[in-house]
């Protein structure tokens, strides 16, 4: 545990000893006509800007300790800091990039310094050190040397539109994939499809467990086995870029996406991020690391502005992107919400000053879909536009002709977008996607029922298997008495609640990207969804198990009707009452949860439904499928809940792997990786809501100086 430790702060010393960029110097230049409006924004006086401050941000106030060079990017100059100013964060709006022209020179690319044997051995994205080996931090300088010789020879015989193609996306909805880069003479052109737990929106994929049971584990050599098969499955759709891990922090327990995530250890989130990138990426496929940085809430996403002092930064929420550059990272996708004021993906300081200098980030940076907002991102690390439309189906661009123009008239140098070209270019290098044997893309997730461009290739392979392996080891008993569990052969079983259900109408993808509730929970909604080729549901593998042990078994699946769930409870030897609790992406509102959850109590009458069952039968079980912590003081020390099992959202073989801890074919190992509180004001940080989609909705990151304890990783 201390020698891994210290190689991480090693690691870290030896990114932050790179030396630092040239510095920009800002100067009056006229806007190009065809953004005017879209760019106008405060002018700047004369000034020389170093990278980490060229965008407009906001220095909290912070512990003393803040102030540590051990944690902080080089402080600005004070000139700097009296013409951008606290002022700079109002309600009125973000920050904006002075439209002048800058000098540009890369950053360092790679280190210069030898790998060492033993300890930082030089390895390709391919062949990763061996999970059974974690002290063995991998050398990635020599692979990305060779892909940048490859990348820069190519590039300098591309045309300035062909240079800033490979940085334009093709627009939403005008290929097949979620994102495309078009095609380039030699150069095959990128896909890049979610999710963060499978192939989303395509036929004969597997759906995952979600990240946050992969960190119930605990087990790096199940981390690192499912992003080998989620990246298996990617390649074999032909996609180039996965867009996962998700690695934000769980600090707000509503948070709709923290399933997508690896908990609220920023220790656990970083092995679960650097396990998964080098499984995915030995696989062949580029994993992206998301959503960079601070975007911890769905309520107002892109009208938030996360203020958070440079030690927690440093400490907690950059802390997984850390762990994943350290993996080979090829590419990280910044998020929709502003950073101190300034838009993430035209942050200065958290993009140039933190992911590309003081980590050393030697990929490219994408946009989250339409969350670019200037052309000048270009000079503050944005290096490839998603979708590439300004708003979905515009068809304009930010980058494309207004980034030519902006070369063409001298306020952006060629130099940077030979930079941002160079870095895209060494990304498909580094993992050998120039290869002729490299599949072809063969579905289509805009239009997947035209059978002329989705060929329907089966990629689930054995799968399921570590599916099941998989959640099986990430559930959690809460509680177990009077040997409650495990089951040994009951004359007499119940299952009550529609969790424990099939979907009684249409099948496991009834809802657009799993939009709804209707039987057993085993995913959140969202982008970060998948499919499901088939889900097997707690009622499914109970009866199978119940035929086997000759087992008298019945049903009850009206979450509403608390008589009669009492009722189907009496005389049976066991009653496994089974509640939920759903959050997800906030551009789908389920039950007037838009995203982000209202509460923190089980969802379709649960708590009143445990509570009638118990009532009724003495050994009655619970087992829970949530996306995150639920308060359970309503029953759970009521005299007759025997056991409680955390099962959280196992993905397509869920029922199956409850039967397989509830009868004790496998020990129930999981840990929790949040809290689980007995009141929702237990929490430090609470959801911040309101806000008008106007004016900016301000969230302070008040954690200061966070202990926080780390367990050692099986």
């Amino acid at each position: 545990m201390w020698s891994i430790a210290v190689l991480v702060l090693l690691a870290a010393a030896r990114a932050l000893a790179a030396p630092s960029p040239s510095t920009l110097s800002s100067s009056s230049f006229p806007l190009p006509l065809s953004l005017s409006s879209t760019h106008a924004g405060p002018s700047l006086p004369q000034a020389t800007l170093p990278p980490q401050s060229l965008s407009t941000f906001v220095t909290l106030t912070s512990s003393p300790a803040s102030s540590s060079s051990e944690s902080s990017s080089p402080p600005l100059p004070p000139s700097v800091l009296t013409t951008l100013g606290i002022s700079a964060l109002t309600e009125l709006g973000p920050s904006v990039i002075p439209v002048t022209p800058y000098p540009f020179a890369p950053f360092p690319s790679p280190s210069s310094e030898p790998p060492i044997p033993g300890v930082y051995p030089a390895s390709s994205p391919r062949h990763p050190p061996p999970v059974e080996s974690p002290a063995l931090v991998p050398d990635f300088a020599p692979a990305w040397t060779r892909a940048y010789e490859k990348a820069k020879a190519k590039v300098e015989t591309w045309s300035l539109e062909e240079k800033v193609s490979i940085t334009t996306g093709v627009g939403l909805a005008s290929s097949r994939c979620i994102g495309n880069i078009a095609p380039i003479g030699d150069f095959s052109g990128l896909c890049l499809e979610d999710s963060p737990l499978g192939v989303r929106l395509v036929d004969f994929a597997t759906v995952f467990p979600a990240a946050i049971n992969a960190a119930s584990t605990w087990k790096r050599s199940l981390l690192r086995a499912r992003g080998v098969a989620m990246g298996k499955e990617h390649v074999g759709k032909g996609v180039n870029v996965a867009l996962g891990p998700m690695m934000n922090i769980v600090r707000v327990v509503q948070g709709g996406r923290n399933w997508e995530g690896f908990g609220a250890d920023p220790f656990l989130a970083g092995v679960g991020a650097y396990e998964t990138v080098l499984g995915m990426q030995s696989a062949g496929v580029q994993a992206c690391a998301k959503h960079y940085i601070n975007n911890e809430q769905e309520n107002q996403r892109m009208m938030e502005s996360s203020n958070v002092d440079d030690r927690t930064q440093h400490e907690i929420y950059v802390a997984p992107f850390l762990r994943s550059v350290m993996a080979g990272l090829a590419s990280v996708m910044c998020s929709y919400n502003l950073v101190n004021g300034t838009y993430a993906c035209e942050n200065n300081h958290t993009l140039n000053g933190i992911l590309k200098n003081d980590l050393g980030f030697q990929g490219f940076v994408m946009s989250d879909w339409t969350a670019q907002h200037s052309t000048m991102s270009a000079m503050t690390g944005l290096d490839m536009s998603m979708p590439g439309d300004i708003s979905f189906y515009s068809n304009t661009s930010y980058f494309g002709a207004n980034l030519t123009a902006y070369v063409e008239n001298g306020t952006i140098p060629e130099a940077r977008v030979d930079d941002m070209a160079t870095r895209i270019l060494a990304s498909w290098y580094f993992l050998g996607q120039d290869s002729p044997n490299y599949p072809k893309t063969n579905f289509n997730a805009i239009y997947p029922l035209d059978e002329a461009t989705n060929e329907h290739v089966d990629v689930q392979d054995d799968h399921g298997e570590l599916v099941r392996e998989v959640h099986r080891s990430s559930i959690v008993l809460l509680k177990n008495v009077n040997d409650a569990l495990p089951l040994k052969k009951p004359r007499k079983l119940v299952l009550i609640g529609s969790d424990a259900a099939p979907a009684h109408i249409a099948g496991p993808n009834e809802f657009s990207d799993q939009g709804g509730v209707d039987g057993v929970l085993a995913i959140g909604w969202g982008s970060g969804s998948g499919w499901f080729t088939y889900k097997i549901s707690p009622y499914e593998a109970f009866q199978a198990r119940a035929r086997i042990d000759h087992t008298s078994f019945s049903w009850f699946f009206d979450d509403f009707n608390l008589v009669g769930a009492a009722t189907a409870a009496i005389q049976r030897d066991v009653a496994i009452v089974f509640i939920q609790s759903d959050s997800g992406e906030g551009y789908i509102t389920v039950d007037g949860n838009v995203g982000d959850r209202n509460n923190l109590t089980a969802w379709l009458n649960g708590d009143a439904l445990v509570q009638a069952v118990a009532s009724q039968n003495n050994n009655t079980i619970v087992v829970v499928n949530s996306v995150g912590p639920l308060i359970l003081e309503p029953w759970i020390d009521h005299p007759n809940v025997t056991a409680v099992v955390w099962a959280g959202l196992g993905g397509t073989e869920t029922g199956n792997a409850l039967v397989d801890v509830i009868y004790g074919a496998a020990n129930p190992s999981g840990r929790l990786p949040y809290t689980i509180a007995k009141s929702p004001n237990d929490y430090p940080a609470q959801l911040a809501l309101g806000g008008n989609g106007e004016e900016i909705l301000n969230i302070t990151y008040s954690e200061g100086c966070v202990l926080y304890v780390s367990f050692y990783l099986l």
